[in-house]
C-alpha cells in the first residue's frame, strides 16, 4: 500500500502538470509577444493580452500548492532545494513578479508607443526567464549534483555548480519550448481572424519541432548530467511503451497543426505535455532530490502528513470546480466577445 508521502507527491506532480498547461501557456504568450513581427505585430500582441487577461493571475495557485506541500510534507527537501538552488529560484521569482507588473503597467500606463513597447519587452523577457529557471531547477533536482546529509540536513553546495551545467539548462530550454508550443496552439483558437490563426500556426510548428530537438538534446545529456533519469527513461519496463506513446501523440499533434485541425491540436498538445511530465516523474521516482533524498526519507511524520492530505483533498474539491467555473465564465466570455 502506498504511503501518504507518495499520495502527496502525486498531488504535487498533478499540480505541476496543471501549472504547465495553464501558467506555462501564459509564459508562452510572453514568448510570442517578444517575437511578434510583421504588419500584424500589434494585433498579435493584442490577441495575447486578450487571451491572458481574464485568468493569468489565478494560474499561479498551482505553483503555490507545490511549494506549500513541499514545505510542509518534505521539509528536508524544501530546505535543500531552497539552499542549493536559491539563485535560479530567485531569478524565477523575479521573473514572475516583473512579468505580472509589466503586464499590468502595459495595460494601464501611458499608452504611447514607446511606453507600451518598453513594458512589452519587460513582460516578454520575464516570460522567458521564468520557465527557463523553472526547468533549470527541475533539471538540477534530477541531476544528482545536490548532496545533503540526511541526518543533519547540511547541504554540500557552492550555490552554482549544481545547476550551472548543460543538462539543467537543456531542461530549462526544453521547458521554454513546451510553453511556446502550448501558447501557440491555444492562441489559434482565441481568434476567428484566419490571418492571425495562420501566424500562430506557423509559431506552433516551429515550437513543435523545437520541442523535439530539445527532448533529444536533454536525453543525450542525461547520460552524464542525470544518470538516474537516463536509467529510468532508458531501462524501465514502462519506458519503451511510454516513449512510443509520447512520440505518436507528438507526431499526431504536428500533423493536426499542419492540417489546421486546431481543435484536435489543442487536445493532443496538452496530452503530449502531460506524458512528458509524467515520464520525468516516473523516472525520478523514488528520489525527490537525487541522489540522497527520497520521498520516504524526507517525509514529515504521519501526524503531519495525515491532516495535510485531508486538507488537500477538501481543498481540491473546492478548488477544481472553482477553476472550471472561472475558465467557463471568463474564457467563454472572451471567445464570445472576440
Amino acid at each position: 500500500m502506498l504511503g501518504l508521502e507518495i499520495w502527496i507527491a502525486g498531488i504535487m506532480l498533478i499540480s505541476l502538470i496543471i501549472y504547465m498547461l495553464t501558467g506555462g501557456a501564459d509564459f508562452g504568450g510572453g514568448i510570442w509577444d517578444l517575437f511578434a513581427t510583421g504588419q500584424r505585430a500589434q494585433s498579435q500582441r493584442a490577441l495575447i493580452t486578450h487571451a491572458l487577461s481574464p485568468i493569468w493571475e489565478a494560474n499561479h495557485v498551482w505553483l503555490i500548492v507545490i511549494i506549500v506541500l513541499l514545505f510542509v510534507a518534505f521539509p528536508v527537501a524544501f530546505a535543500t532545494i531552497g539552499t542549493a538552488l536559491h539563485i535560479p529560484l530567485t531569478l524565477m521569482l523575479f521573473g514572475i513578479v516583473l512579468r505580472g507588473t509589466a503586464f499590468v503597467f502595459r495595460t494601464y500606463d501611458d499608452q504611447s508607443e514607446t511606453t507600451h513597447l518598453r513594458w512589452s519587452r519587460v513582460f516578454a523577457i520575464a516570460s522567458i526567464i521564468t520557465p527557463v529557471m523553472l526547468g533549470v531547477a527541475l533539471g538540477a533536482v534530477a541531476s544528482g549534483t545536490i548532496h545533503v546529509n540526511v541526518e543533519t540536513g547540511e547541504v554540500d553546495t557552492d550555490f552554482i555548480s549544481s545547476w550551472m551545467s548543460p543538462f539543467p539548462f537543456a531542461i530549462g530550454f526544453f521547458t521554454l519550448t513546451l510553453c511556446g508550443l502550448l501558447a501557440a496552439v491555444y492562441l489559434t483558437l482565441e481568434t476567428e481572424d484566419t490571418k492571425l490563426q495562420e501566424d500562430f500556426r506557423v509559431r506552433a510548428l516551429v515550437a513543435a519541432f523545437s520541442v523535439g530537438i530539445m527532448a533529444g538534446v536533454s536525453f543525450l545529456l542525461s547520460a552524464k548530467g542525470a544518470p538516474s533519469i537516463r536509467q529510468g527513461l532508458g531501462n524501465s519496463i514502462w519506458s519503451i511503451p511510454f516513449h512510443i506513446s509520447t512520440g505518436v501523440v507528438a507526431i499526431w499533434a504536428i500533423w493536426a497543426i499542419w492540417k489546421r485541425h486546431f481543435h484536435l491540436a489543442r487536445v493532443l498538445v496538452p496530452i503530449q505535455v502531460v506524458l512528458i511530465i509524467l515520464g520525468w516523474g516516473f523516472a525520478q521516482f523514488p528520489f525527490l532530490v537525487a541522489p540522497n533524498l527520497t520521498f520516504s526519507n524526507t517525509a514529515a511524520p504521519n501526524s503531519v502528513l495525515r491532516p495535510v492530505f485531508v486538507i488537500v483533498v477538501i481543498g481540491g474539491i473546492i478548488l477544481v470546480p472553482a477553476f472550471w467555473y472561472l475558465y467557463a465564465v471568463f474564457k467563454g466570455k472572451a471567445r464570445t466577445d472576440s
